[in-house]
């Protein structure tokens, strides 16, 4: 992605559409994110890696003369409007709900918005697995703010996003993804404790050039609220209620994050199953995490990749979330020459695989992949698609394009 003429072209498209002079629009960029280790442990507390990508959602937008909010994007059809005094219940299917959502995330947390926009988006890869929906969310909130003269540090626009997909439309997912697209730094991994809110950023040993992302996305849409998504998190919540009462631990919140490893160790056995799974899943990524960190410091990409073969292998087995393409796919990755290691991306119920893999091979890696998967899956060949990125500093404002 080309964020410089990405920027103009929405820059003009804006004034063609709406009557923006071009001089006073603004564009925000809100990166999508990889978790390379750490899946599905944000929402039980667990410690999670992230990255962002140079691939995302720009937003070009200028402030509004009223109290309303306008918004198109290059890939949907239809506007979406409406006031800031009455953002209304989300729509089903509706990319607007994230415009909608950010609004009432920040009233229901105080914050004066008095100024509506005008705006066009644009994000390709919007079919999951890369967070695009909380990226959309980001990009708003960051215009929302900044027509309005607010200052929101990053950590608290990390919960307002949360906010957005938590209580306005009712997913139940943690902070990472959030954490990934406001706090990255290109090259770095972003090491982020979902129980206290804390992050890190580890630097690389081995220079950016020397490896590339590689994501394989399998052609499958839809969307994580209508999938079991929900229902693992609550599965991981009995997991760890059963888990605390036998540790004679009355915690008001039952999260896996909340149980002791030696509790764990010692009460496991009295878990039904799936539950033992989700908990095995738990605490064995948690330990994968810890290693990935020391691996990434010392520039192991070896070691770091045979951890994220690992985590994709738990997130079948334990977790239970690989739907048949998405395992095809992560099978043809992790036995493909020149990478390092790959799991899925996102919740893992659709979307795509993300690899770690040698810059120079990162080519070939996509040939052979985009081959073998259309042998495996022709009904989802055209759709699918196998892409090369690197890794990108975190949501920001763009500068000024020339008119």
């Amino acid at each position: 992605m080309d964020l410089e003429v990405t920027q103009q072209r929405l820059v003009r498209e804006l004034a063609a559409r709406c009557g923006v002079a071009p001089a006073s629009a603004r564009v925000v960029f809100a990166p999508y994110r990889i978790c390379p280790l750490g899946a599905h442990i944000d929402h039980q507390l667990g410690t999670v890696t992230a990255m962002a990508i140079d691939r995302g959602v720009l937003l070009a937008y200028a402030p509004s003369t009223t109290r309303g909010v306008r918004l198109s994007s290059l890939e949907f059809a239809g506007e979406v409007r409406f006031e800031l005094d009455r953002p209304g219940a989300p729509q089903p299917g509706d990319w607007g709900n994230y415009a909608r959502g950010a609004v009432a995330a920040l009233t229901r947390k105080g914050h004066a918005l008095g100024r509506g926009l005008v705006g066009l988006i644009t994000g390709p890869w919007s079919e999951g697995g890369l967070s695009s929906s909380a990226a959309v969310g980001v990009a708003c909130l960051l215009a929302l703010e900044e027509v309005n003269a607010l200052r929101v540090a990053a950590d608290e626009n990390i919960l307002l996003d949360q906010a957005i997909e938590n209580d306005y439309l009712g997913l139940n997912n943690g902070i990472l993804d959030q954490s990934g697209i406001l706090l990255s730094r290109k090259g770095h991994l972003t090491l982020v404790d979902c129980a206290t809110n804390q992050h890190e950023l580890v630097p690389p040993a081995q220079p950016a050039g020397t490896w590339s992302i590689v994501l394989a996305f399998s052609g499958l849409k839809q969307a994580l609220t209508g999938t079991d998504y929900n229902r693992r998190v609550a599965e991981c919540a009995a997991a760890a209620r059963i888990l605390l009462d036998s540790a004679g631990r009355s915690e008001a919140r039952a999260l896996l994050g909340c149980v002791r490893e030696s509790e764990y160790a010692e009460h496991k056995h009295r878990l039904p199953r799936p539950l033992d799974r989700r908990a095995a899943h738990f605490f064995s990524e948690v330990e994968r995490v810890r290693q990935g960190v020391m691996a990434w410091s010392k520039g192991d990409l070896p070691s770091f990749g045979r951890l994220m073969a690992e985590s994709g292998e738990s997130s079948i087995r334990n977790y239970q979330c690989g739907s048949p393409p998405l395992v095809d796919l992560f099978e043809l990755l992790v036995r493909c020459p020149g990478v390092y290691g790959a799991r899925f991306s996102g919740a893992g119920f659709r979307g795509c695989c993300v690899a770690l893999a040698s810059e120079g091979g990162a080519r070939q890696i996509a040939e052979a992949i985009t081959a073998a998967y259309a042998r495996r899956q022709p009904a989802l060949a055209a759709r699918a698609s196998v892409e090369i990125c690197h890794s990108d500093d975190g949501a920001r404002f763009l500068g000024e394009p020339a008119p």
